[in-house]
């Protein structure tokens, strides 16, 4: 049960929290426990626990918020703060209602003997897989502000990268929209308006006039019909993409799209670089770090490689020899990791692939507007000049009809 409960600390501040309790008495003994006077402690309301229980559902934690409270924890951790006065410090300062609720409890978990990994793995809606066996290897090997340290770098620079792949492809986006919108109103505002008159001229009319006229037909008569494919469709490829198998043919269109693949392609291997280079150095074993890659990659396709490339390694083979046999993983790629198993580097080299890479993103997503401009230009002028063939060719028939 939760208990909300208003108390007063030794200098006399009141603090007001939510407390898990098996009864009323417990919830005081825990409060007391925590050095705090107890001034009003009452059973949380159910509407109210399950109307923050359906906030928690929809709320979400912005990368921003996340990479905040690990530089921040990381910051107190190593200035000699224990960890539940510094988790209590980062629920005062925490804004995000879901993030401070999460850390209320991770305080009452820690505080009940739990451990550090144990608190972050109870919210993987928040504490990714990779996020959680760093800390547990941080927690190990006594070295936590090190590994925390890496992990902000890496969350800081994937951010980054999403968000400048997500503003490069603005552009294309507006595009796309602006050729739907126009494809949408040339057929239901402006081809209306001549159906008549090249009906009841009784022209011959041509070929992109017929397409024209058919789809208008089409969307004027079976709207409901149109309207109810859109929504099934929508529905079904929603549905489809959340198995496995979706997913993995949604990633792997994504890797063979032209101008966007390569894109993909040099991220995951930057990600895949890095990752591989931080648990490394953290301590986290070869097979721990694939199942870690395999769910944290972030591409299907890519993951699925993982699990054939640990069952080669498991025979005894070094890295490289199972990565030369695996789809989507560059020359490069498996050459550096090579030379990083054979010189005893490997550490070095996945930086090094990890940094080149970063170079090559940045490089492409600078030219993907660039690229795909032209491509999305001759799109919009196919539309607009499909519908005024439609119009202007009977036009001319007409016209010409007049001046005989």
């Amino acid at each position: 049960m939760k208990f909300a409960f208003t108390a007063l600390d030794d200098s006399g501040t009141t603090v007001n929290e939510v407390i898990e309790a098996d009864s009323r008495e417990d919830a005081i003994s825990k409060i007391l426990a925590r050095g705090l006077i107890p001034q009003k402690v009452e059973q949380e309301d159910r509407a109210a626990a399950s109307g923050r229980s359906v906030l928690d559902m929809l709320a979400k934690v912005k990368p921003q918020e996340l990479i905040l409270f690990t530089k921040q924890f990381r910051t107190m951790f190593k200035a000699g703060i224990s960890v539940m006065d510094l988790l209590r410090t980062l629920e005062d300062q925490t804004e995000n209602p879901k993030l401070k609720r999460t850390v209320a409890t991770m305080t009452e978990d820690i505080k009940n003997g739990s451990s550090l990994y144990s608190a972050f793995s109870k919210h993987p809606g928040i504490f990714s897989p990779l996020y959680c066996s760093m800390v547990r290897a941080g927690e190990a090997s006594g070295a936590l502000p090190e590994v925390l340290n890496r992990l902000t770098y890496l969350l800081d620079h994937e951010f980054s990268v999403r968000n400048d792949i997500k503003s490069a492809l603005q552009y294309p986006i507006i595009v796309v929209i602006a050729l739907g919108i126009a494809f949408f109103v040339l057929l239901t505002f402006v081809i209306p308006k001549f159906v008549t008159i090249f009906e009841s001229a009784g022209l011959d009319l041509p070929l992109p006039t017929v397409m024209a006229i058919g789809l208008y037909r089409i969307l004027a008569d079976y709207w409901y019909l149109v309207i109810g494919g859109l929504i099934a469709l929508i529905v079904g490829l929603r549905l489809y993409l959340k198995t496995p198998n979706g997913r993995y043919v949604r990633d792997l269109i994504f890797l063979k799209m032209p101008i966007l693949g390569p894109v993909f392609q040099k991220a995951a291997m930057s990600r895949f670089a890095s990752i591989f280079a931080i648990l490394q150095a953290s301590g986290i074993a070869v097979l721990d770090t694939l199942d870690i890659l395999s769910g944290t990659i972030g591409n299907a396709a890519i993951s699925w490689e993982f699990d054939k490339i640990k069952e080669r390694l498991k025979q005894g083979r070094g890295i490289s020899e199972p990565l030369r046999k695996a789809r989507f993983f560059t020359p490069m790629v498996v050459n550096m990791v090579a030379i990083g198993e054979e010189s005893g580097n490997l550490d070095e080299m996945l930086n090094e692939i990890s940094v080149h890479y970063d170079e090559e993103v940045a490089y492409a997503v600078s030219k993907m507007s660039t690229n795909l401009g032209p491509i999305l230009i001759v799109g919009l002028a196919a539309v607009v000049g499909f519908f005024a063939l439609a119009i202007f060719l009977p036009m001319w028939d007409l016209t010409q009809m007049a001046s005989r």
